[in-house]
């Protein structure tokens, strides 16, 4: 189904190869998943590397699901525009690119030949998924005569094992597999769902040498905000562009692809001399932590309190000076100190995460960062207050304050509809979280604030351990939290300096 205004397309020409003058590259890279984050961001990366001769190969797609549809695709010869909106060199900028290293797009389902006919090809090095977080799991029930299997680990399991008899086995002759779904060491998990089915089709143990040894599983962290199509601008982006679209992408400036791997591959996928933001490491763990604790770490411990100063989205609360300073000696002050990258790489980081938080063209609802706070404050902000109690002796201001205010966020006593009730002023608002979660607060935020902190703090199911024994951590959230239900979140935020 095609998107946009039926009059605006009988007007113009629609994206097509020959308008966009694409050069016909060799098939290096097979793409599980059709989505908008890969062509914004994979493809994109991939496009410019083409363009700067520093790769010269395209990609061919292949839709990885039974249902939704290649036709738009096909219509425009898989050439698409990505358009790139944030601030650029201090300021608002829209950036566009038309994308031209997607070759083609292939029903795995409908076009098993043709698909499987790729497993054949000479040039192809590279396997890049984004299956979701769901994609990666691995299905004793799959069967590898199915054509294709079911699940993604199946298919490419049999697509590797087809490649494998195809070159007789030819060690030179491995993959290379970039998966980013968002799940921690993603292609160690694919790996080991890959061999699981190597195991239970009884495929041989020369198959699963080859696996381990020619083939190369990475691990990878991806961070970039795609918004996807923009369907209320999308005939007004076409008229500026000068023809028709229906793929148009939309995303943020900011990237980052960490690629963690055994073996070095930097010199086959050369992304980084084409200067893409792209880090070959041996060890992603700490851009993993850096990422996780300044910019998740740094959206809940603020979200909560700015929310209740009466702010609604993101870009409001960096407007908020009061707010602004709030996040700013969060994370330089509380959370760099406890991190292992060098101290240059985090602010270089932290103030790229400022800089997105404060993209004019992204609503990023507070409300919707507010979903399952409490697991999200351990996970995030949690390790960063530990380590500065750790290494500093005393207690992080404003990470401390951050916890005062997720107790005034989960203040309700009523669960309609599967959320706590909370009131900003004369205003409810849906408090969301896990039921057992909900049931808790409900009939505890009512309290005094002593007696309310005690029974949160200690909550061992929450954090893991009883935040009570972290010396002078009750009583501070305590007097933080009578300041909150006394003066209000503004006045407590302002008292905190």
């Amino acid at each position: 189904m095609a998107h946009g205004s039926g009059k605006v397309r009988e007007k113009m020409e629609r994206i097509c190869r020959k308008m966009t003058g694409k050069k016909e590259r060799e098939i290096k890279v097979l793409q599980f998943g059709e989505g908008n984050f890969l062509r914004a961001f994979v493809d994109y990366m991939i496009d410019i590397a083409n363009e700067s001769g520093d790769f010269d190969g395209d990609v061919v797609i292949v839709k990885p699901i039974e249902f939704g549809s290649l036709e738009r695709f096909h219509q425009q010869e898989c050439q698409y525009t990505v358009q790139l909106r944030g601030i650029a060199d201090g300021e608002a900028k829209r950036i566009n690119r038309v994308v031209k290293s997607v070759a083609d797009a292939v029903d795995c389902y409908t076009e098993y030949e043709k698909y499987s006919a790729l497993a054949k090809l000479d040039t192809l090095r590279f396997v890049v998924s984004n299956t979701t977080e769901a994609g990666i799991v691995y299905d004793e029930k799959d069967k590898f005569e199915n054509c294709p299997p079911t699940s993604y680990p199946g298919k490419l399991c049999k697509f590797l094992y087809e490649r494998y008899k195809a070159f007789n086995g030819a060690m030179d002759k491995g993959l290379i597999m970039l998966p980013v779904e968002l799940i921690d060491d993603n292609g160690i998990h694919l790996k080991e769902c890959v061999l699981n089915q190597v195991s239970n089709w009884n495929l041989g143990a020369d198959f699963r040498r080859w696996v381990e040894q020619a083939c190369i599983f990475t691990s990878t962290l991806v961070d970039r905000i795609v918004t996807g199509y923009p369907k209320d601008e999308a005939a007004k982006l076409c008229e500026e562009f000068g023809y028709q679209d229906d793929l148009i992408v939309t995303g943020e400036p900011f990237a980052l692809w960490v690629i963690e791997s055994e073996k070095d591959i930097s010199e086959e996928l050369p992304l980084p001399k084409a200067g893409l933001p792209v880090i070959y490491t041996d060890n992603q763990k700490p851009y993993k932590q850096r990422k996780v604790r300044i910019l998740n770490g740094a959206h809940t411990s603020f979200v909560l309190a700015s929310y209740l100063c009466g702010n609604d989205i993101v870009l409001e609360s960096m407007k908020d000076e009061m707010i602004l300073n709030y996040i700013k000696e969060t994370i330089f002050d509380e959370v760099i100190p406890t991190l292992t990258l060098p101290k240059e790489d985090l602010e270089s980081f932290a103030q790229a995460v400022l800089t997105r938080f404060n993209n004019p063209y992204v609503k990023h609802a507070l409300l919707s960062i507010s979903l399952n706070s409490v697991s999200k404050w351990r996970a995030r902000c949690m390790p960063s207050f530990l380590g500065y109690v750790e290494k500093k002796g005393s207690l992080p201001k404003h990470l401390t304050f951050s916890l005062a205010a997720l107790l005034a966020f989960y203040t309700g006593s009523e669960i309609r509809d599967k959320a706590l009730i909370g009131h900003r002023g004369d205003q409810e608002y849906q408090i969301l979280d896990d039921a057992a979660v909900l049931e808790f607060f409900a009939a505890n935020s009512g309290k005094e604030a002593g007696e309310y902190a005690k029974a949160v703090l200690s909550n061992e199911s929450f954090w893991g351990q009883d935040l009570t024994q972290v010396p002078g951590t009750l009583k501070a959230v305590s007097d933080y939290l009578r300041r909150i239900r006394t003066n209000g979140m503004r006045k407590a935020v302002e008292e905190l300096g």
